[in-house]
């Protein structure tokens, strides 16, 4: 249809950020935007895809800087953090969600290793989608978002890992049987990894210290790390991914991995589109016409089983069914790298195309979904909450235990937020004798406060059941530094059904957020912007005052 390739990917660049800018209307991730723009220009409709060749080799090269970039972002630390919740919650989560995965892919007539595919796929969660979402809600840091960031992490390792095995048992099938394959690439393993820790430890930080004086060439050797090391990985029998994520790793523990994420992620972002349209144009309808009630089901085991899951597993470790509920809505679809899992599937001929259209069509229903469940958590909690204290057990909640201290419970201020600006406020607040009890969703933020001996408890202050844990009645003043009106007007709401005599004081944006927050209750608003420019400009009256006064 097109007179060149250039042609033909202009076109298809085109038709994504059409219909990306639609799904961005309507709240949906632009990962479900791509494979669109793929089944569009595939086959089954337009037929506009014949550069298969070019589009599949910018896909696997998008695929390499995801690998990477996750390597670079790797954070071992967070998993030591959160220590056995992450590493509970995420082996619990996998191996229910593959259990049920596998069972249901057998009662619909699958072979045992498409099963096990199918199982795999349903397993992992995506990464690129829930740090999104709960970066756009300003809910990364929130005890659910470090839940789920912690989760994720553990997926990854555990995805990664199946990667290599799969990959290291096929090399070598045909010749010295799946065994012999694999203790193969087991040692070619050792040779690879071995070089890559003499590169770490003498070669990789001289050398990134004298590209760093040009941030174009540090990027630039980034990319050119990852790609080398994914077909260098790809010569030694590995997998490209894996390669590519042990680049990641290689660098992540150098000075520059965050000024190479953060110029890197948009490249990915764009490569990226290139492996979703060819996922599209791949999808086979034939076959999958006949598996859609597969997907139906195993697309619900995805979207109530996950919840459900994570839910039992953080009760169990004495969290509160909202914590639970959050994070188990959060990591409610499957992962871009359940969609890499079931090409690499195609490629090593252990599925057949119909398997990968079922796994692709779970991942669209769900990453779909899931994100107006992400989207509209709080709001389905305040619904359906009462009834999830089932999974709650009758003990103190790790969450708060953590936080409290022995300081007074009869606070003059109540303080939510305790990050720049609040943490200000409350520093003011002590120094001119204010009896204060602050409130943070950040658990890290938490501990920073109770180490300087501030009288702090872990909360949210979108949690309706929190307010009944707080000491309302004592306080004069309710304060609230968070940004958001939505949430803000939650609090204002909340406050009044606890029958809250006090004031109320709330941060805003502008003075739009301004007349909204006063007509619905706060008795004074905080514009830190405008705050500080008026506080500001009287300064500089009084001090030309002064200057004209000692003439």
């Amino acid at each position: 249809m097109f007179e060149s390739a250039f042609a033909e990917v202009a076109a298809l660049l085109l038709a994504a950020a059409l219909i990306g800018a639609l799904a961005l209307r309507l709240r949906q991730p632009l990962i479900i935007a791509f494979i669109l723009v793929g089944i569009l220009a595939g086959p089954a409709v337009l037929g506009w895809v014949t550069a298969a060749d070019q589009i599949d080799l910018l896909a696997k090269i998008g695929i390499a800087l995801l690998l990477f970039v996750v390597g670079l972002k790797l954070d071992l630390r967070l998993v030591r953090t959160l220590g056995p919740l992450a590493v509970a919650t995420g082996l619990g989560q996998m191996t229910f969600s593959a259990g049920t995965g596998y069972l249901a892919a057998r009662g619909f007539g699958m072979e045992s290793v498409a099963a096990l595919y199918v199982a795999g796929a349903l397993a992992f969660s995506s990464t690129i989608i829930v740090v999104k979402l709960l970066s756009d809600k300003r809910e990364i840091d929130a005890l659910h978002g470090r839940t789920a960031v912690g989760v994720l992490i553990v997926q990854d390792i555990v995805v990664i890992t199946l990667l290599l095995t799969l990959t290291a048992f096929d090399a070598g099938r045909e010749t010295t049987g799946p065994w012999g394959g694999a203790a193969a690439v087991l040692a070619k393993a050792v040779v690879f990894l071995a070089a890559l820790g003499i590169a770490m430890r003498y070669v990789l930080p001289a050398l990134l210290h004298r590209l760093a004086a040009s941030q174009e060439l540090l990027v630039l050797f980034g990319i050119a790390w990852a790609v080398a090391l994914a077909a260098g990985a790809e010569a030694m029998d590995f997998s490209k991914e894996v390669g590519a994520f042990l680049a990641g790793v290689s660098l992540g523990s150098t000075s520059y991995r965050e000024a190479l994420s953060a110029r890197l992620v948009s490249l990915r972002d764009f490569l990226l589109l290139f492996f979703f349209i060819d996922l599209g144009v791949g999808l086979n309808f034939g076959p999958m016409g006949a598996q859609v009630g597969a997907a139906v089901v195993l697309s619900l085991l995805v979207l109530l089983g996950k919840p459900l899951i994570i839910m039992l597993i953080l009760g169990a470790l004495g969290y509160r069914s909202r914590t639970g509920f959050l994070t188990g809505l959060s990591l409610a679809q499957i992962s871009e790298f359940s969609l890499i899992l079931a090409a690499l599937g195609v490629g090593l001929g252990h599925i057949d195309s119909e398997t990968a259209s079922v796994i692709t069509l779970v991942a669209i229903i769900t990453i779909a979904l899931s994100t107006y469940l992400t989207l509209y958590a709080h709001l389905l909690y305040e619904r359906v909450g009462g009834w999830l204290t089932i999974f709650e057990r009758q003990m103190p909640h790790p969450e708060e235990t953590a936080s409290e201290t022995g300081a007074s419970q009869t606070p003059d201020v109540i303080l939510f937020g305790l990050g720049r600006y609040g943490g200000e406020i409350a520093r003011r607040l002590l120094d001119r004798g204010w009896d204060l009890l602050g409130v943070d969703f950040d658990p890290y933020v938490v501990a920073s406060a109770r180490k300087q001996g501030l009288n702090v408890r872990y909360g949210d202050a979108h949690d309706p059941e929190l307010l009944a844990h707080l000491p309302l009645v004592h306080a004069s003043w309710i304060v609230s530094t968070a940004p958001e009106r939505e949430v803000n007007l939650a609090l204002l709401s909340a406050l009044r059904l606890h029958g809250y005599q006090g004031e109320v004081a709330m941060r805003v944006h502008d003075a739009a957020d301004a007349e909204v927050l006063e007509g619905a209750g706060a008795d004074l608003v905080l514009e830190p912007l405008r705050d500080g420019a008026m506080e500001a400009a009287d300064l500089l009256t009084a001090r030309r005052k002064g200057s004209e006064l000692s003439r």
